[in-house]
């Protein structure tokens, strides 16, 4: 089988024997060149004044030269959707590229072959970095890599261009001959052109000098024996078929966006160009549809990249672009959303996130409904994170949304509340106190502590007779930690009611705590009038109040409390004075200790 040189070229790719042990210089170049695309993305994304873009150049440069030091030089063949070095890959297009991978940016430009020599220099990468992704001078029309590499002329890097394996085979009127006993892993495509330049020389050479052979013997030759071209093993073909396979299998919708992007970069007619945007918003609305995030998420980054690769894009065209982008946050795309994910509940949400950032502060609206109309807690918390970020100038969406009598949307709303940790919501959030569902009501408690953390604790003491136990003591919790103040006028009606005598001891003993803590020796007169007043009725249960009371006065200590103790211990039944007695013991120590500690305060200020 005979075959010219840019069949080589793929032939070249295409030859990969069976596995075996890794070659160390192969798996150094993937190493070097893995590092190269995330420097290549970084250096596109943040741009090369990025920290984490230097970072990552620092990594590449340090890794390539630890390969040039040990081998002088690093080169590979450039297919559409790979890398190969010796017959072996180096580098692969991740799945649904979407055409943005390393290697179809060099196929694309032209570059069949590229080598990096030994000497390379920081400065040096620095320039093959930008060559790669852009960067430089953008009023050079000329910006398609190889362009920017010959004008560079480094010595340190070098490439071969579809143009010059074109140009190898045209105008040879003869299949050209390659040496069947060299191995391509042992040659590069350079090596290969060079080897045939000289080849054709030498025939030219040879044909001047033998000037009487007749036009036809050409054509002779193709027919003699011993005039082959690349021999091809069983092996090696059924690889190549496997290939082609691969090729026939790949993902379609990958095809697709190649073709869309090419076009994007290169197409002139302005009607053909309103044309193609039209698609690329087609193709956003399928992708939101079908849940692609991760390739919608190549998709718009491409997009955002479009004034910088046509910079001659018209202003009808730049709106287009600008409809595309800002249009992921309107209604019936959000919507979109909305329902693959609640038809789709276990469904891949890699990259969700991402999107969602991609909107605008006025989609907030539309996520906030979304976040109200997903049935999955996961969703709920990928759109919970993007409403903290988005919302948060903005965050009129998100109050009105308490209002709302779903308590898993509006407990997600106090969460973002909270993480804003922004005390003028604390308002918006008192008006839930009455909300039906006893958890959202803990989630009030707990705001109201996290965003007044003191003062006025009068919308507390509503929670404290509350239905459910939990948020009572939550409620009682607070109160108790001495941060609020609450006159005991909105105490009384808790305190006089018959059913407050029914609450377990534990609990009417925290109530009368939060009483000492919030106001202190307004409470007393009530107080004594547990201890000393008579009644028939519920006998023992206003007996237990009476000792609760003594011992709360114990625990007060103040003047006032120690008088309504001594009151206590005279006319009070035996049990209300022995409790009487004992806090009183308790309250006149405590009287005694705090000048002491008052004392010990005032010489450590001085």
């Amino acid at each position: 089988m005979s075959t010219n040189v840019t069949s080589a070229q793929e032939m070249l790719a295409a030859a990969v024997p069976a596995r075996g042990a890794e070659d160390p210089e192969v798996a150094s170049i993937k190493r070097v060149l893995k590092l190269l695309d995330k420097t290549a993305k970084s250096n596109r994304t943040y741009g090369s004044a990025n920290p984490v873009a230097q970072k990552f150049s620092q990594q590449f440069f340090e890794e390539l030269s630890t390969h040039l030091a040990t081998y002088d030089k690093l080169s590979f063949l450039v297919q559409r959707t790979a890398l190969l070095y010796k017959e072996s890959v180096v580098y692969q297009e991740e799945q649904n590229g979407g055409g943005e991978s390393m290697a179809f940016k060099l196929y694309a430009d032209g570059i069949r072959e590229l080598s990096l020599h030994q000497g390379l220099t920081q400065e040096d990468v620095g320039f093959f970095l930008d060559s790669l992704w852009g960067g430089l001078d953008p009023t050079n029309d000329d910006d398609d890599i190889v362009t920017r590499i010959w004008g560079k002329n480094l010595s340190t890097i070098s490439i071969v261009t579809a143009e010059e394996v074109a140009s190898a085979s045209v105008g040879q009127g003869e299949f050209v001959r390659l040496d069947s006993t060299q191995s391509f892993s042992d040659s590069t495509l350079r090596d290969l052109i060079d080897r045939e330049k000289t080849r054709s020389k030498q025939a030219s050479e040879d044909k001047t000098t033998s000037g009487s052979e007749k036009s036809g013997s050409t054509q002779d030759r193709h027919l003699q024996a011993g005039h082959l071209g690349y021999e091809v093993t069983e092996e090696e073909l059924t690889a190549l078929a496997e290939e082609i396979e691969a090729e026939r299998r790949r993902d379609s919708l990958a095809y697709i966006l190649d073709a869309l992007t090419a076009i994007l970069s290169s197409e002139q007619s302005s009607t053909l160009l309103t044309k193609l945007l039209s698609i690329w918003g087609a193709v956003v609305e399928s992708l939101l549809r079908e849940g692609k995030w991760t390739v919608l998420e190549h998709v718009v980054s491409l997009l955002h990249e479009s004034d910088a690769v046509r910079p001659d894009l018209t202003e009808e065209h730049q709106q287009q672009l600008a409809s595309i982008l800002n249009g992921l946050g309107r209604t019936e795309r959000i919507k979109t959303i909305e329902s693959y994910l609640n038809r789709s509940p276990d469904a891949n949400v890699e990259g969700l996130s991402t999107i969602l950032l991609l909107m605008t502060p006025d989609a907030v609206p539309g996520l906030c409904t979304l976040l109200a109309n997903l049935t999955s807690p996961a969703h709920q918390a990928i759109v919970v994170e993007v409403l903290t970020l988005l919302a948060k100038d903005k965050p009129d969406a998100v109050v009105r949304g308490l209002m709302d009598r779903r308590p898993a949307y509006v407990r997600n709303l106090l969460s973002i509340l909270l993480k804003w940790n922004t005390p003028r919501f604390v308002e918006s959030i008192e008006k839930l106190i009455r909300y039906p569902d006893a958890q959202v009501r803990r989630d009030v408690v707990r705001a109201i502590g996290q965003l007044r953390p003191n003062g006025s604790g009068v919308k507390l003491v509503p929670l404290t007779s509350d239905t459910d136990e939990s948020v009572r003591f939550a409620a009682l919790k607070l109160l108790i930690s001495g941060q609020y103040t609450v006159p005991f006028t909105q105490w009384s009606p808790l305190v006089l009611e018959d059913g407050f005598m029914d609450r377990p001891i534990s609990e009417r003993r925290a109530v009368f705590q939060a009483m000492r803590m919030s106001c202190g020796d307004e409470a007393v007169p009530y107080w004594q009038e547990l201890m000393t007043t008579w009644t028939w009725t519920n006998r023992r249960k206003r007996e237990e109040l009476a000792v609760l009371a003594a011992e709360t006065l114990g625990k007060l200590a103040t003047p006032v409390a120690i008088s309504a103790l001594e009151r206590g211990s005279k006319k009070g039944n035996a049990a209300v004075r022995q409790a009487c007695s004992v806090a009183l013991t308790q309250a006149l120590k405590r009287q005694q200790q705090q000048p002491s500690a008052t004392k010990a305060t005032d010489g450590e200020t001085a």
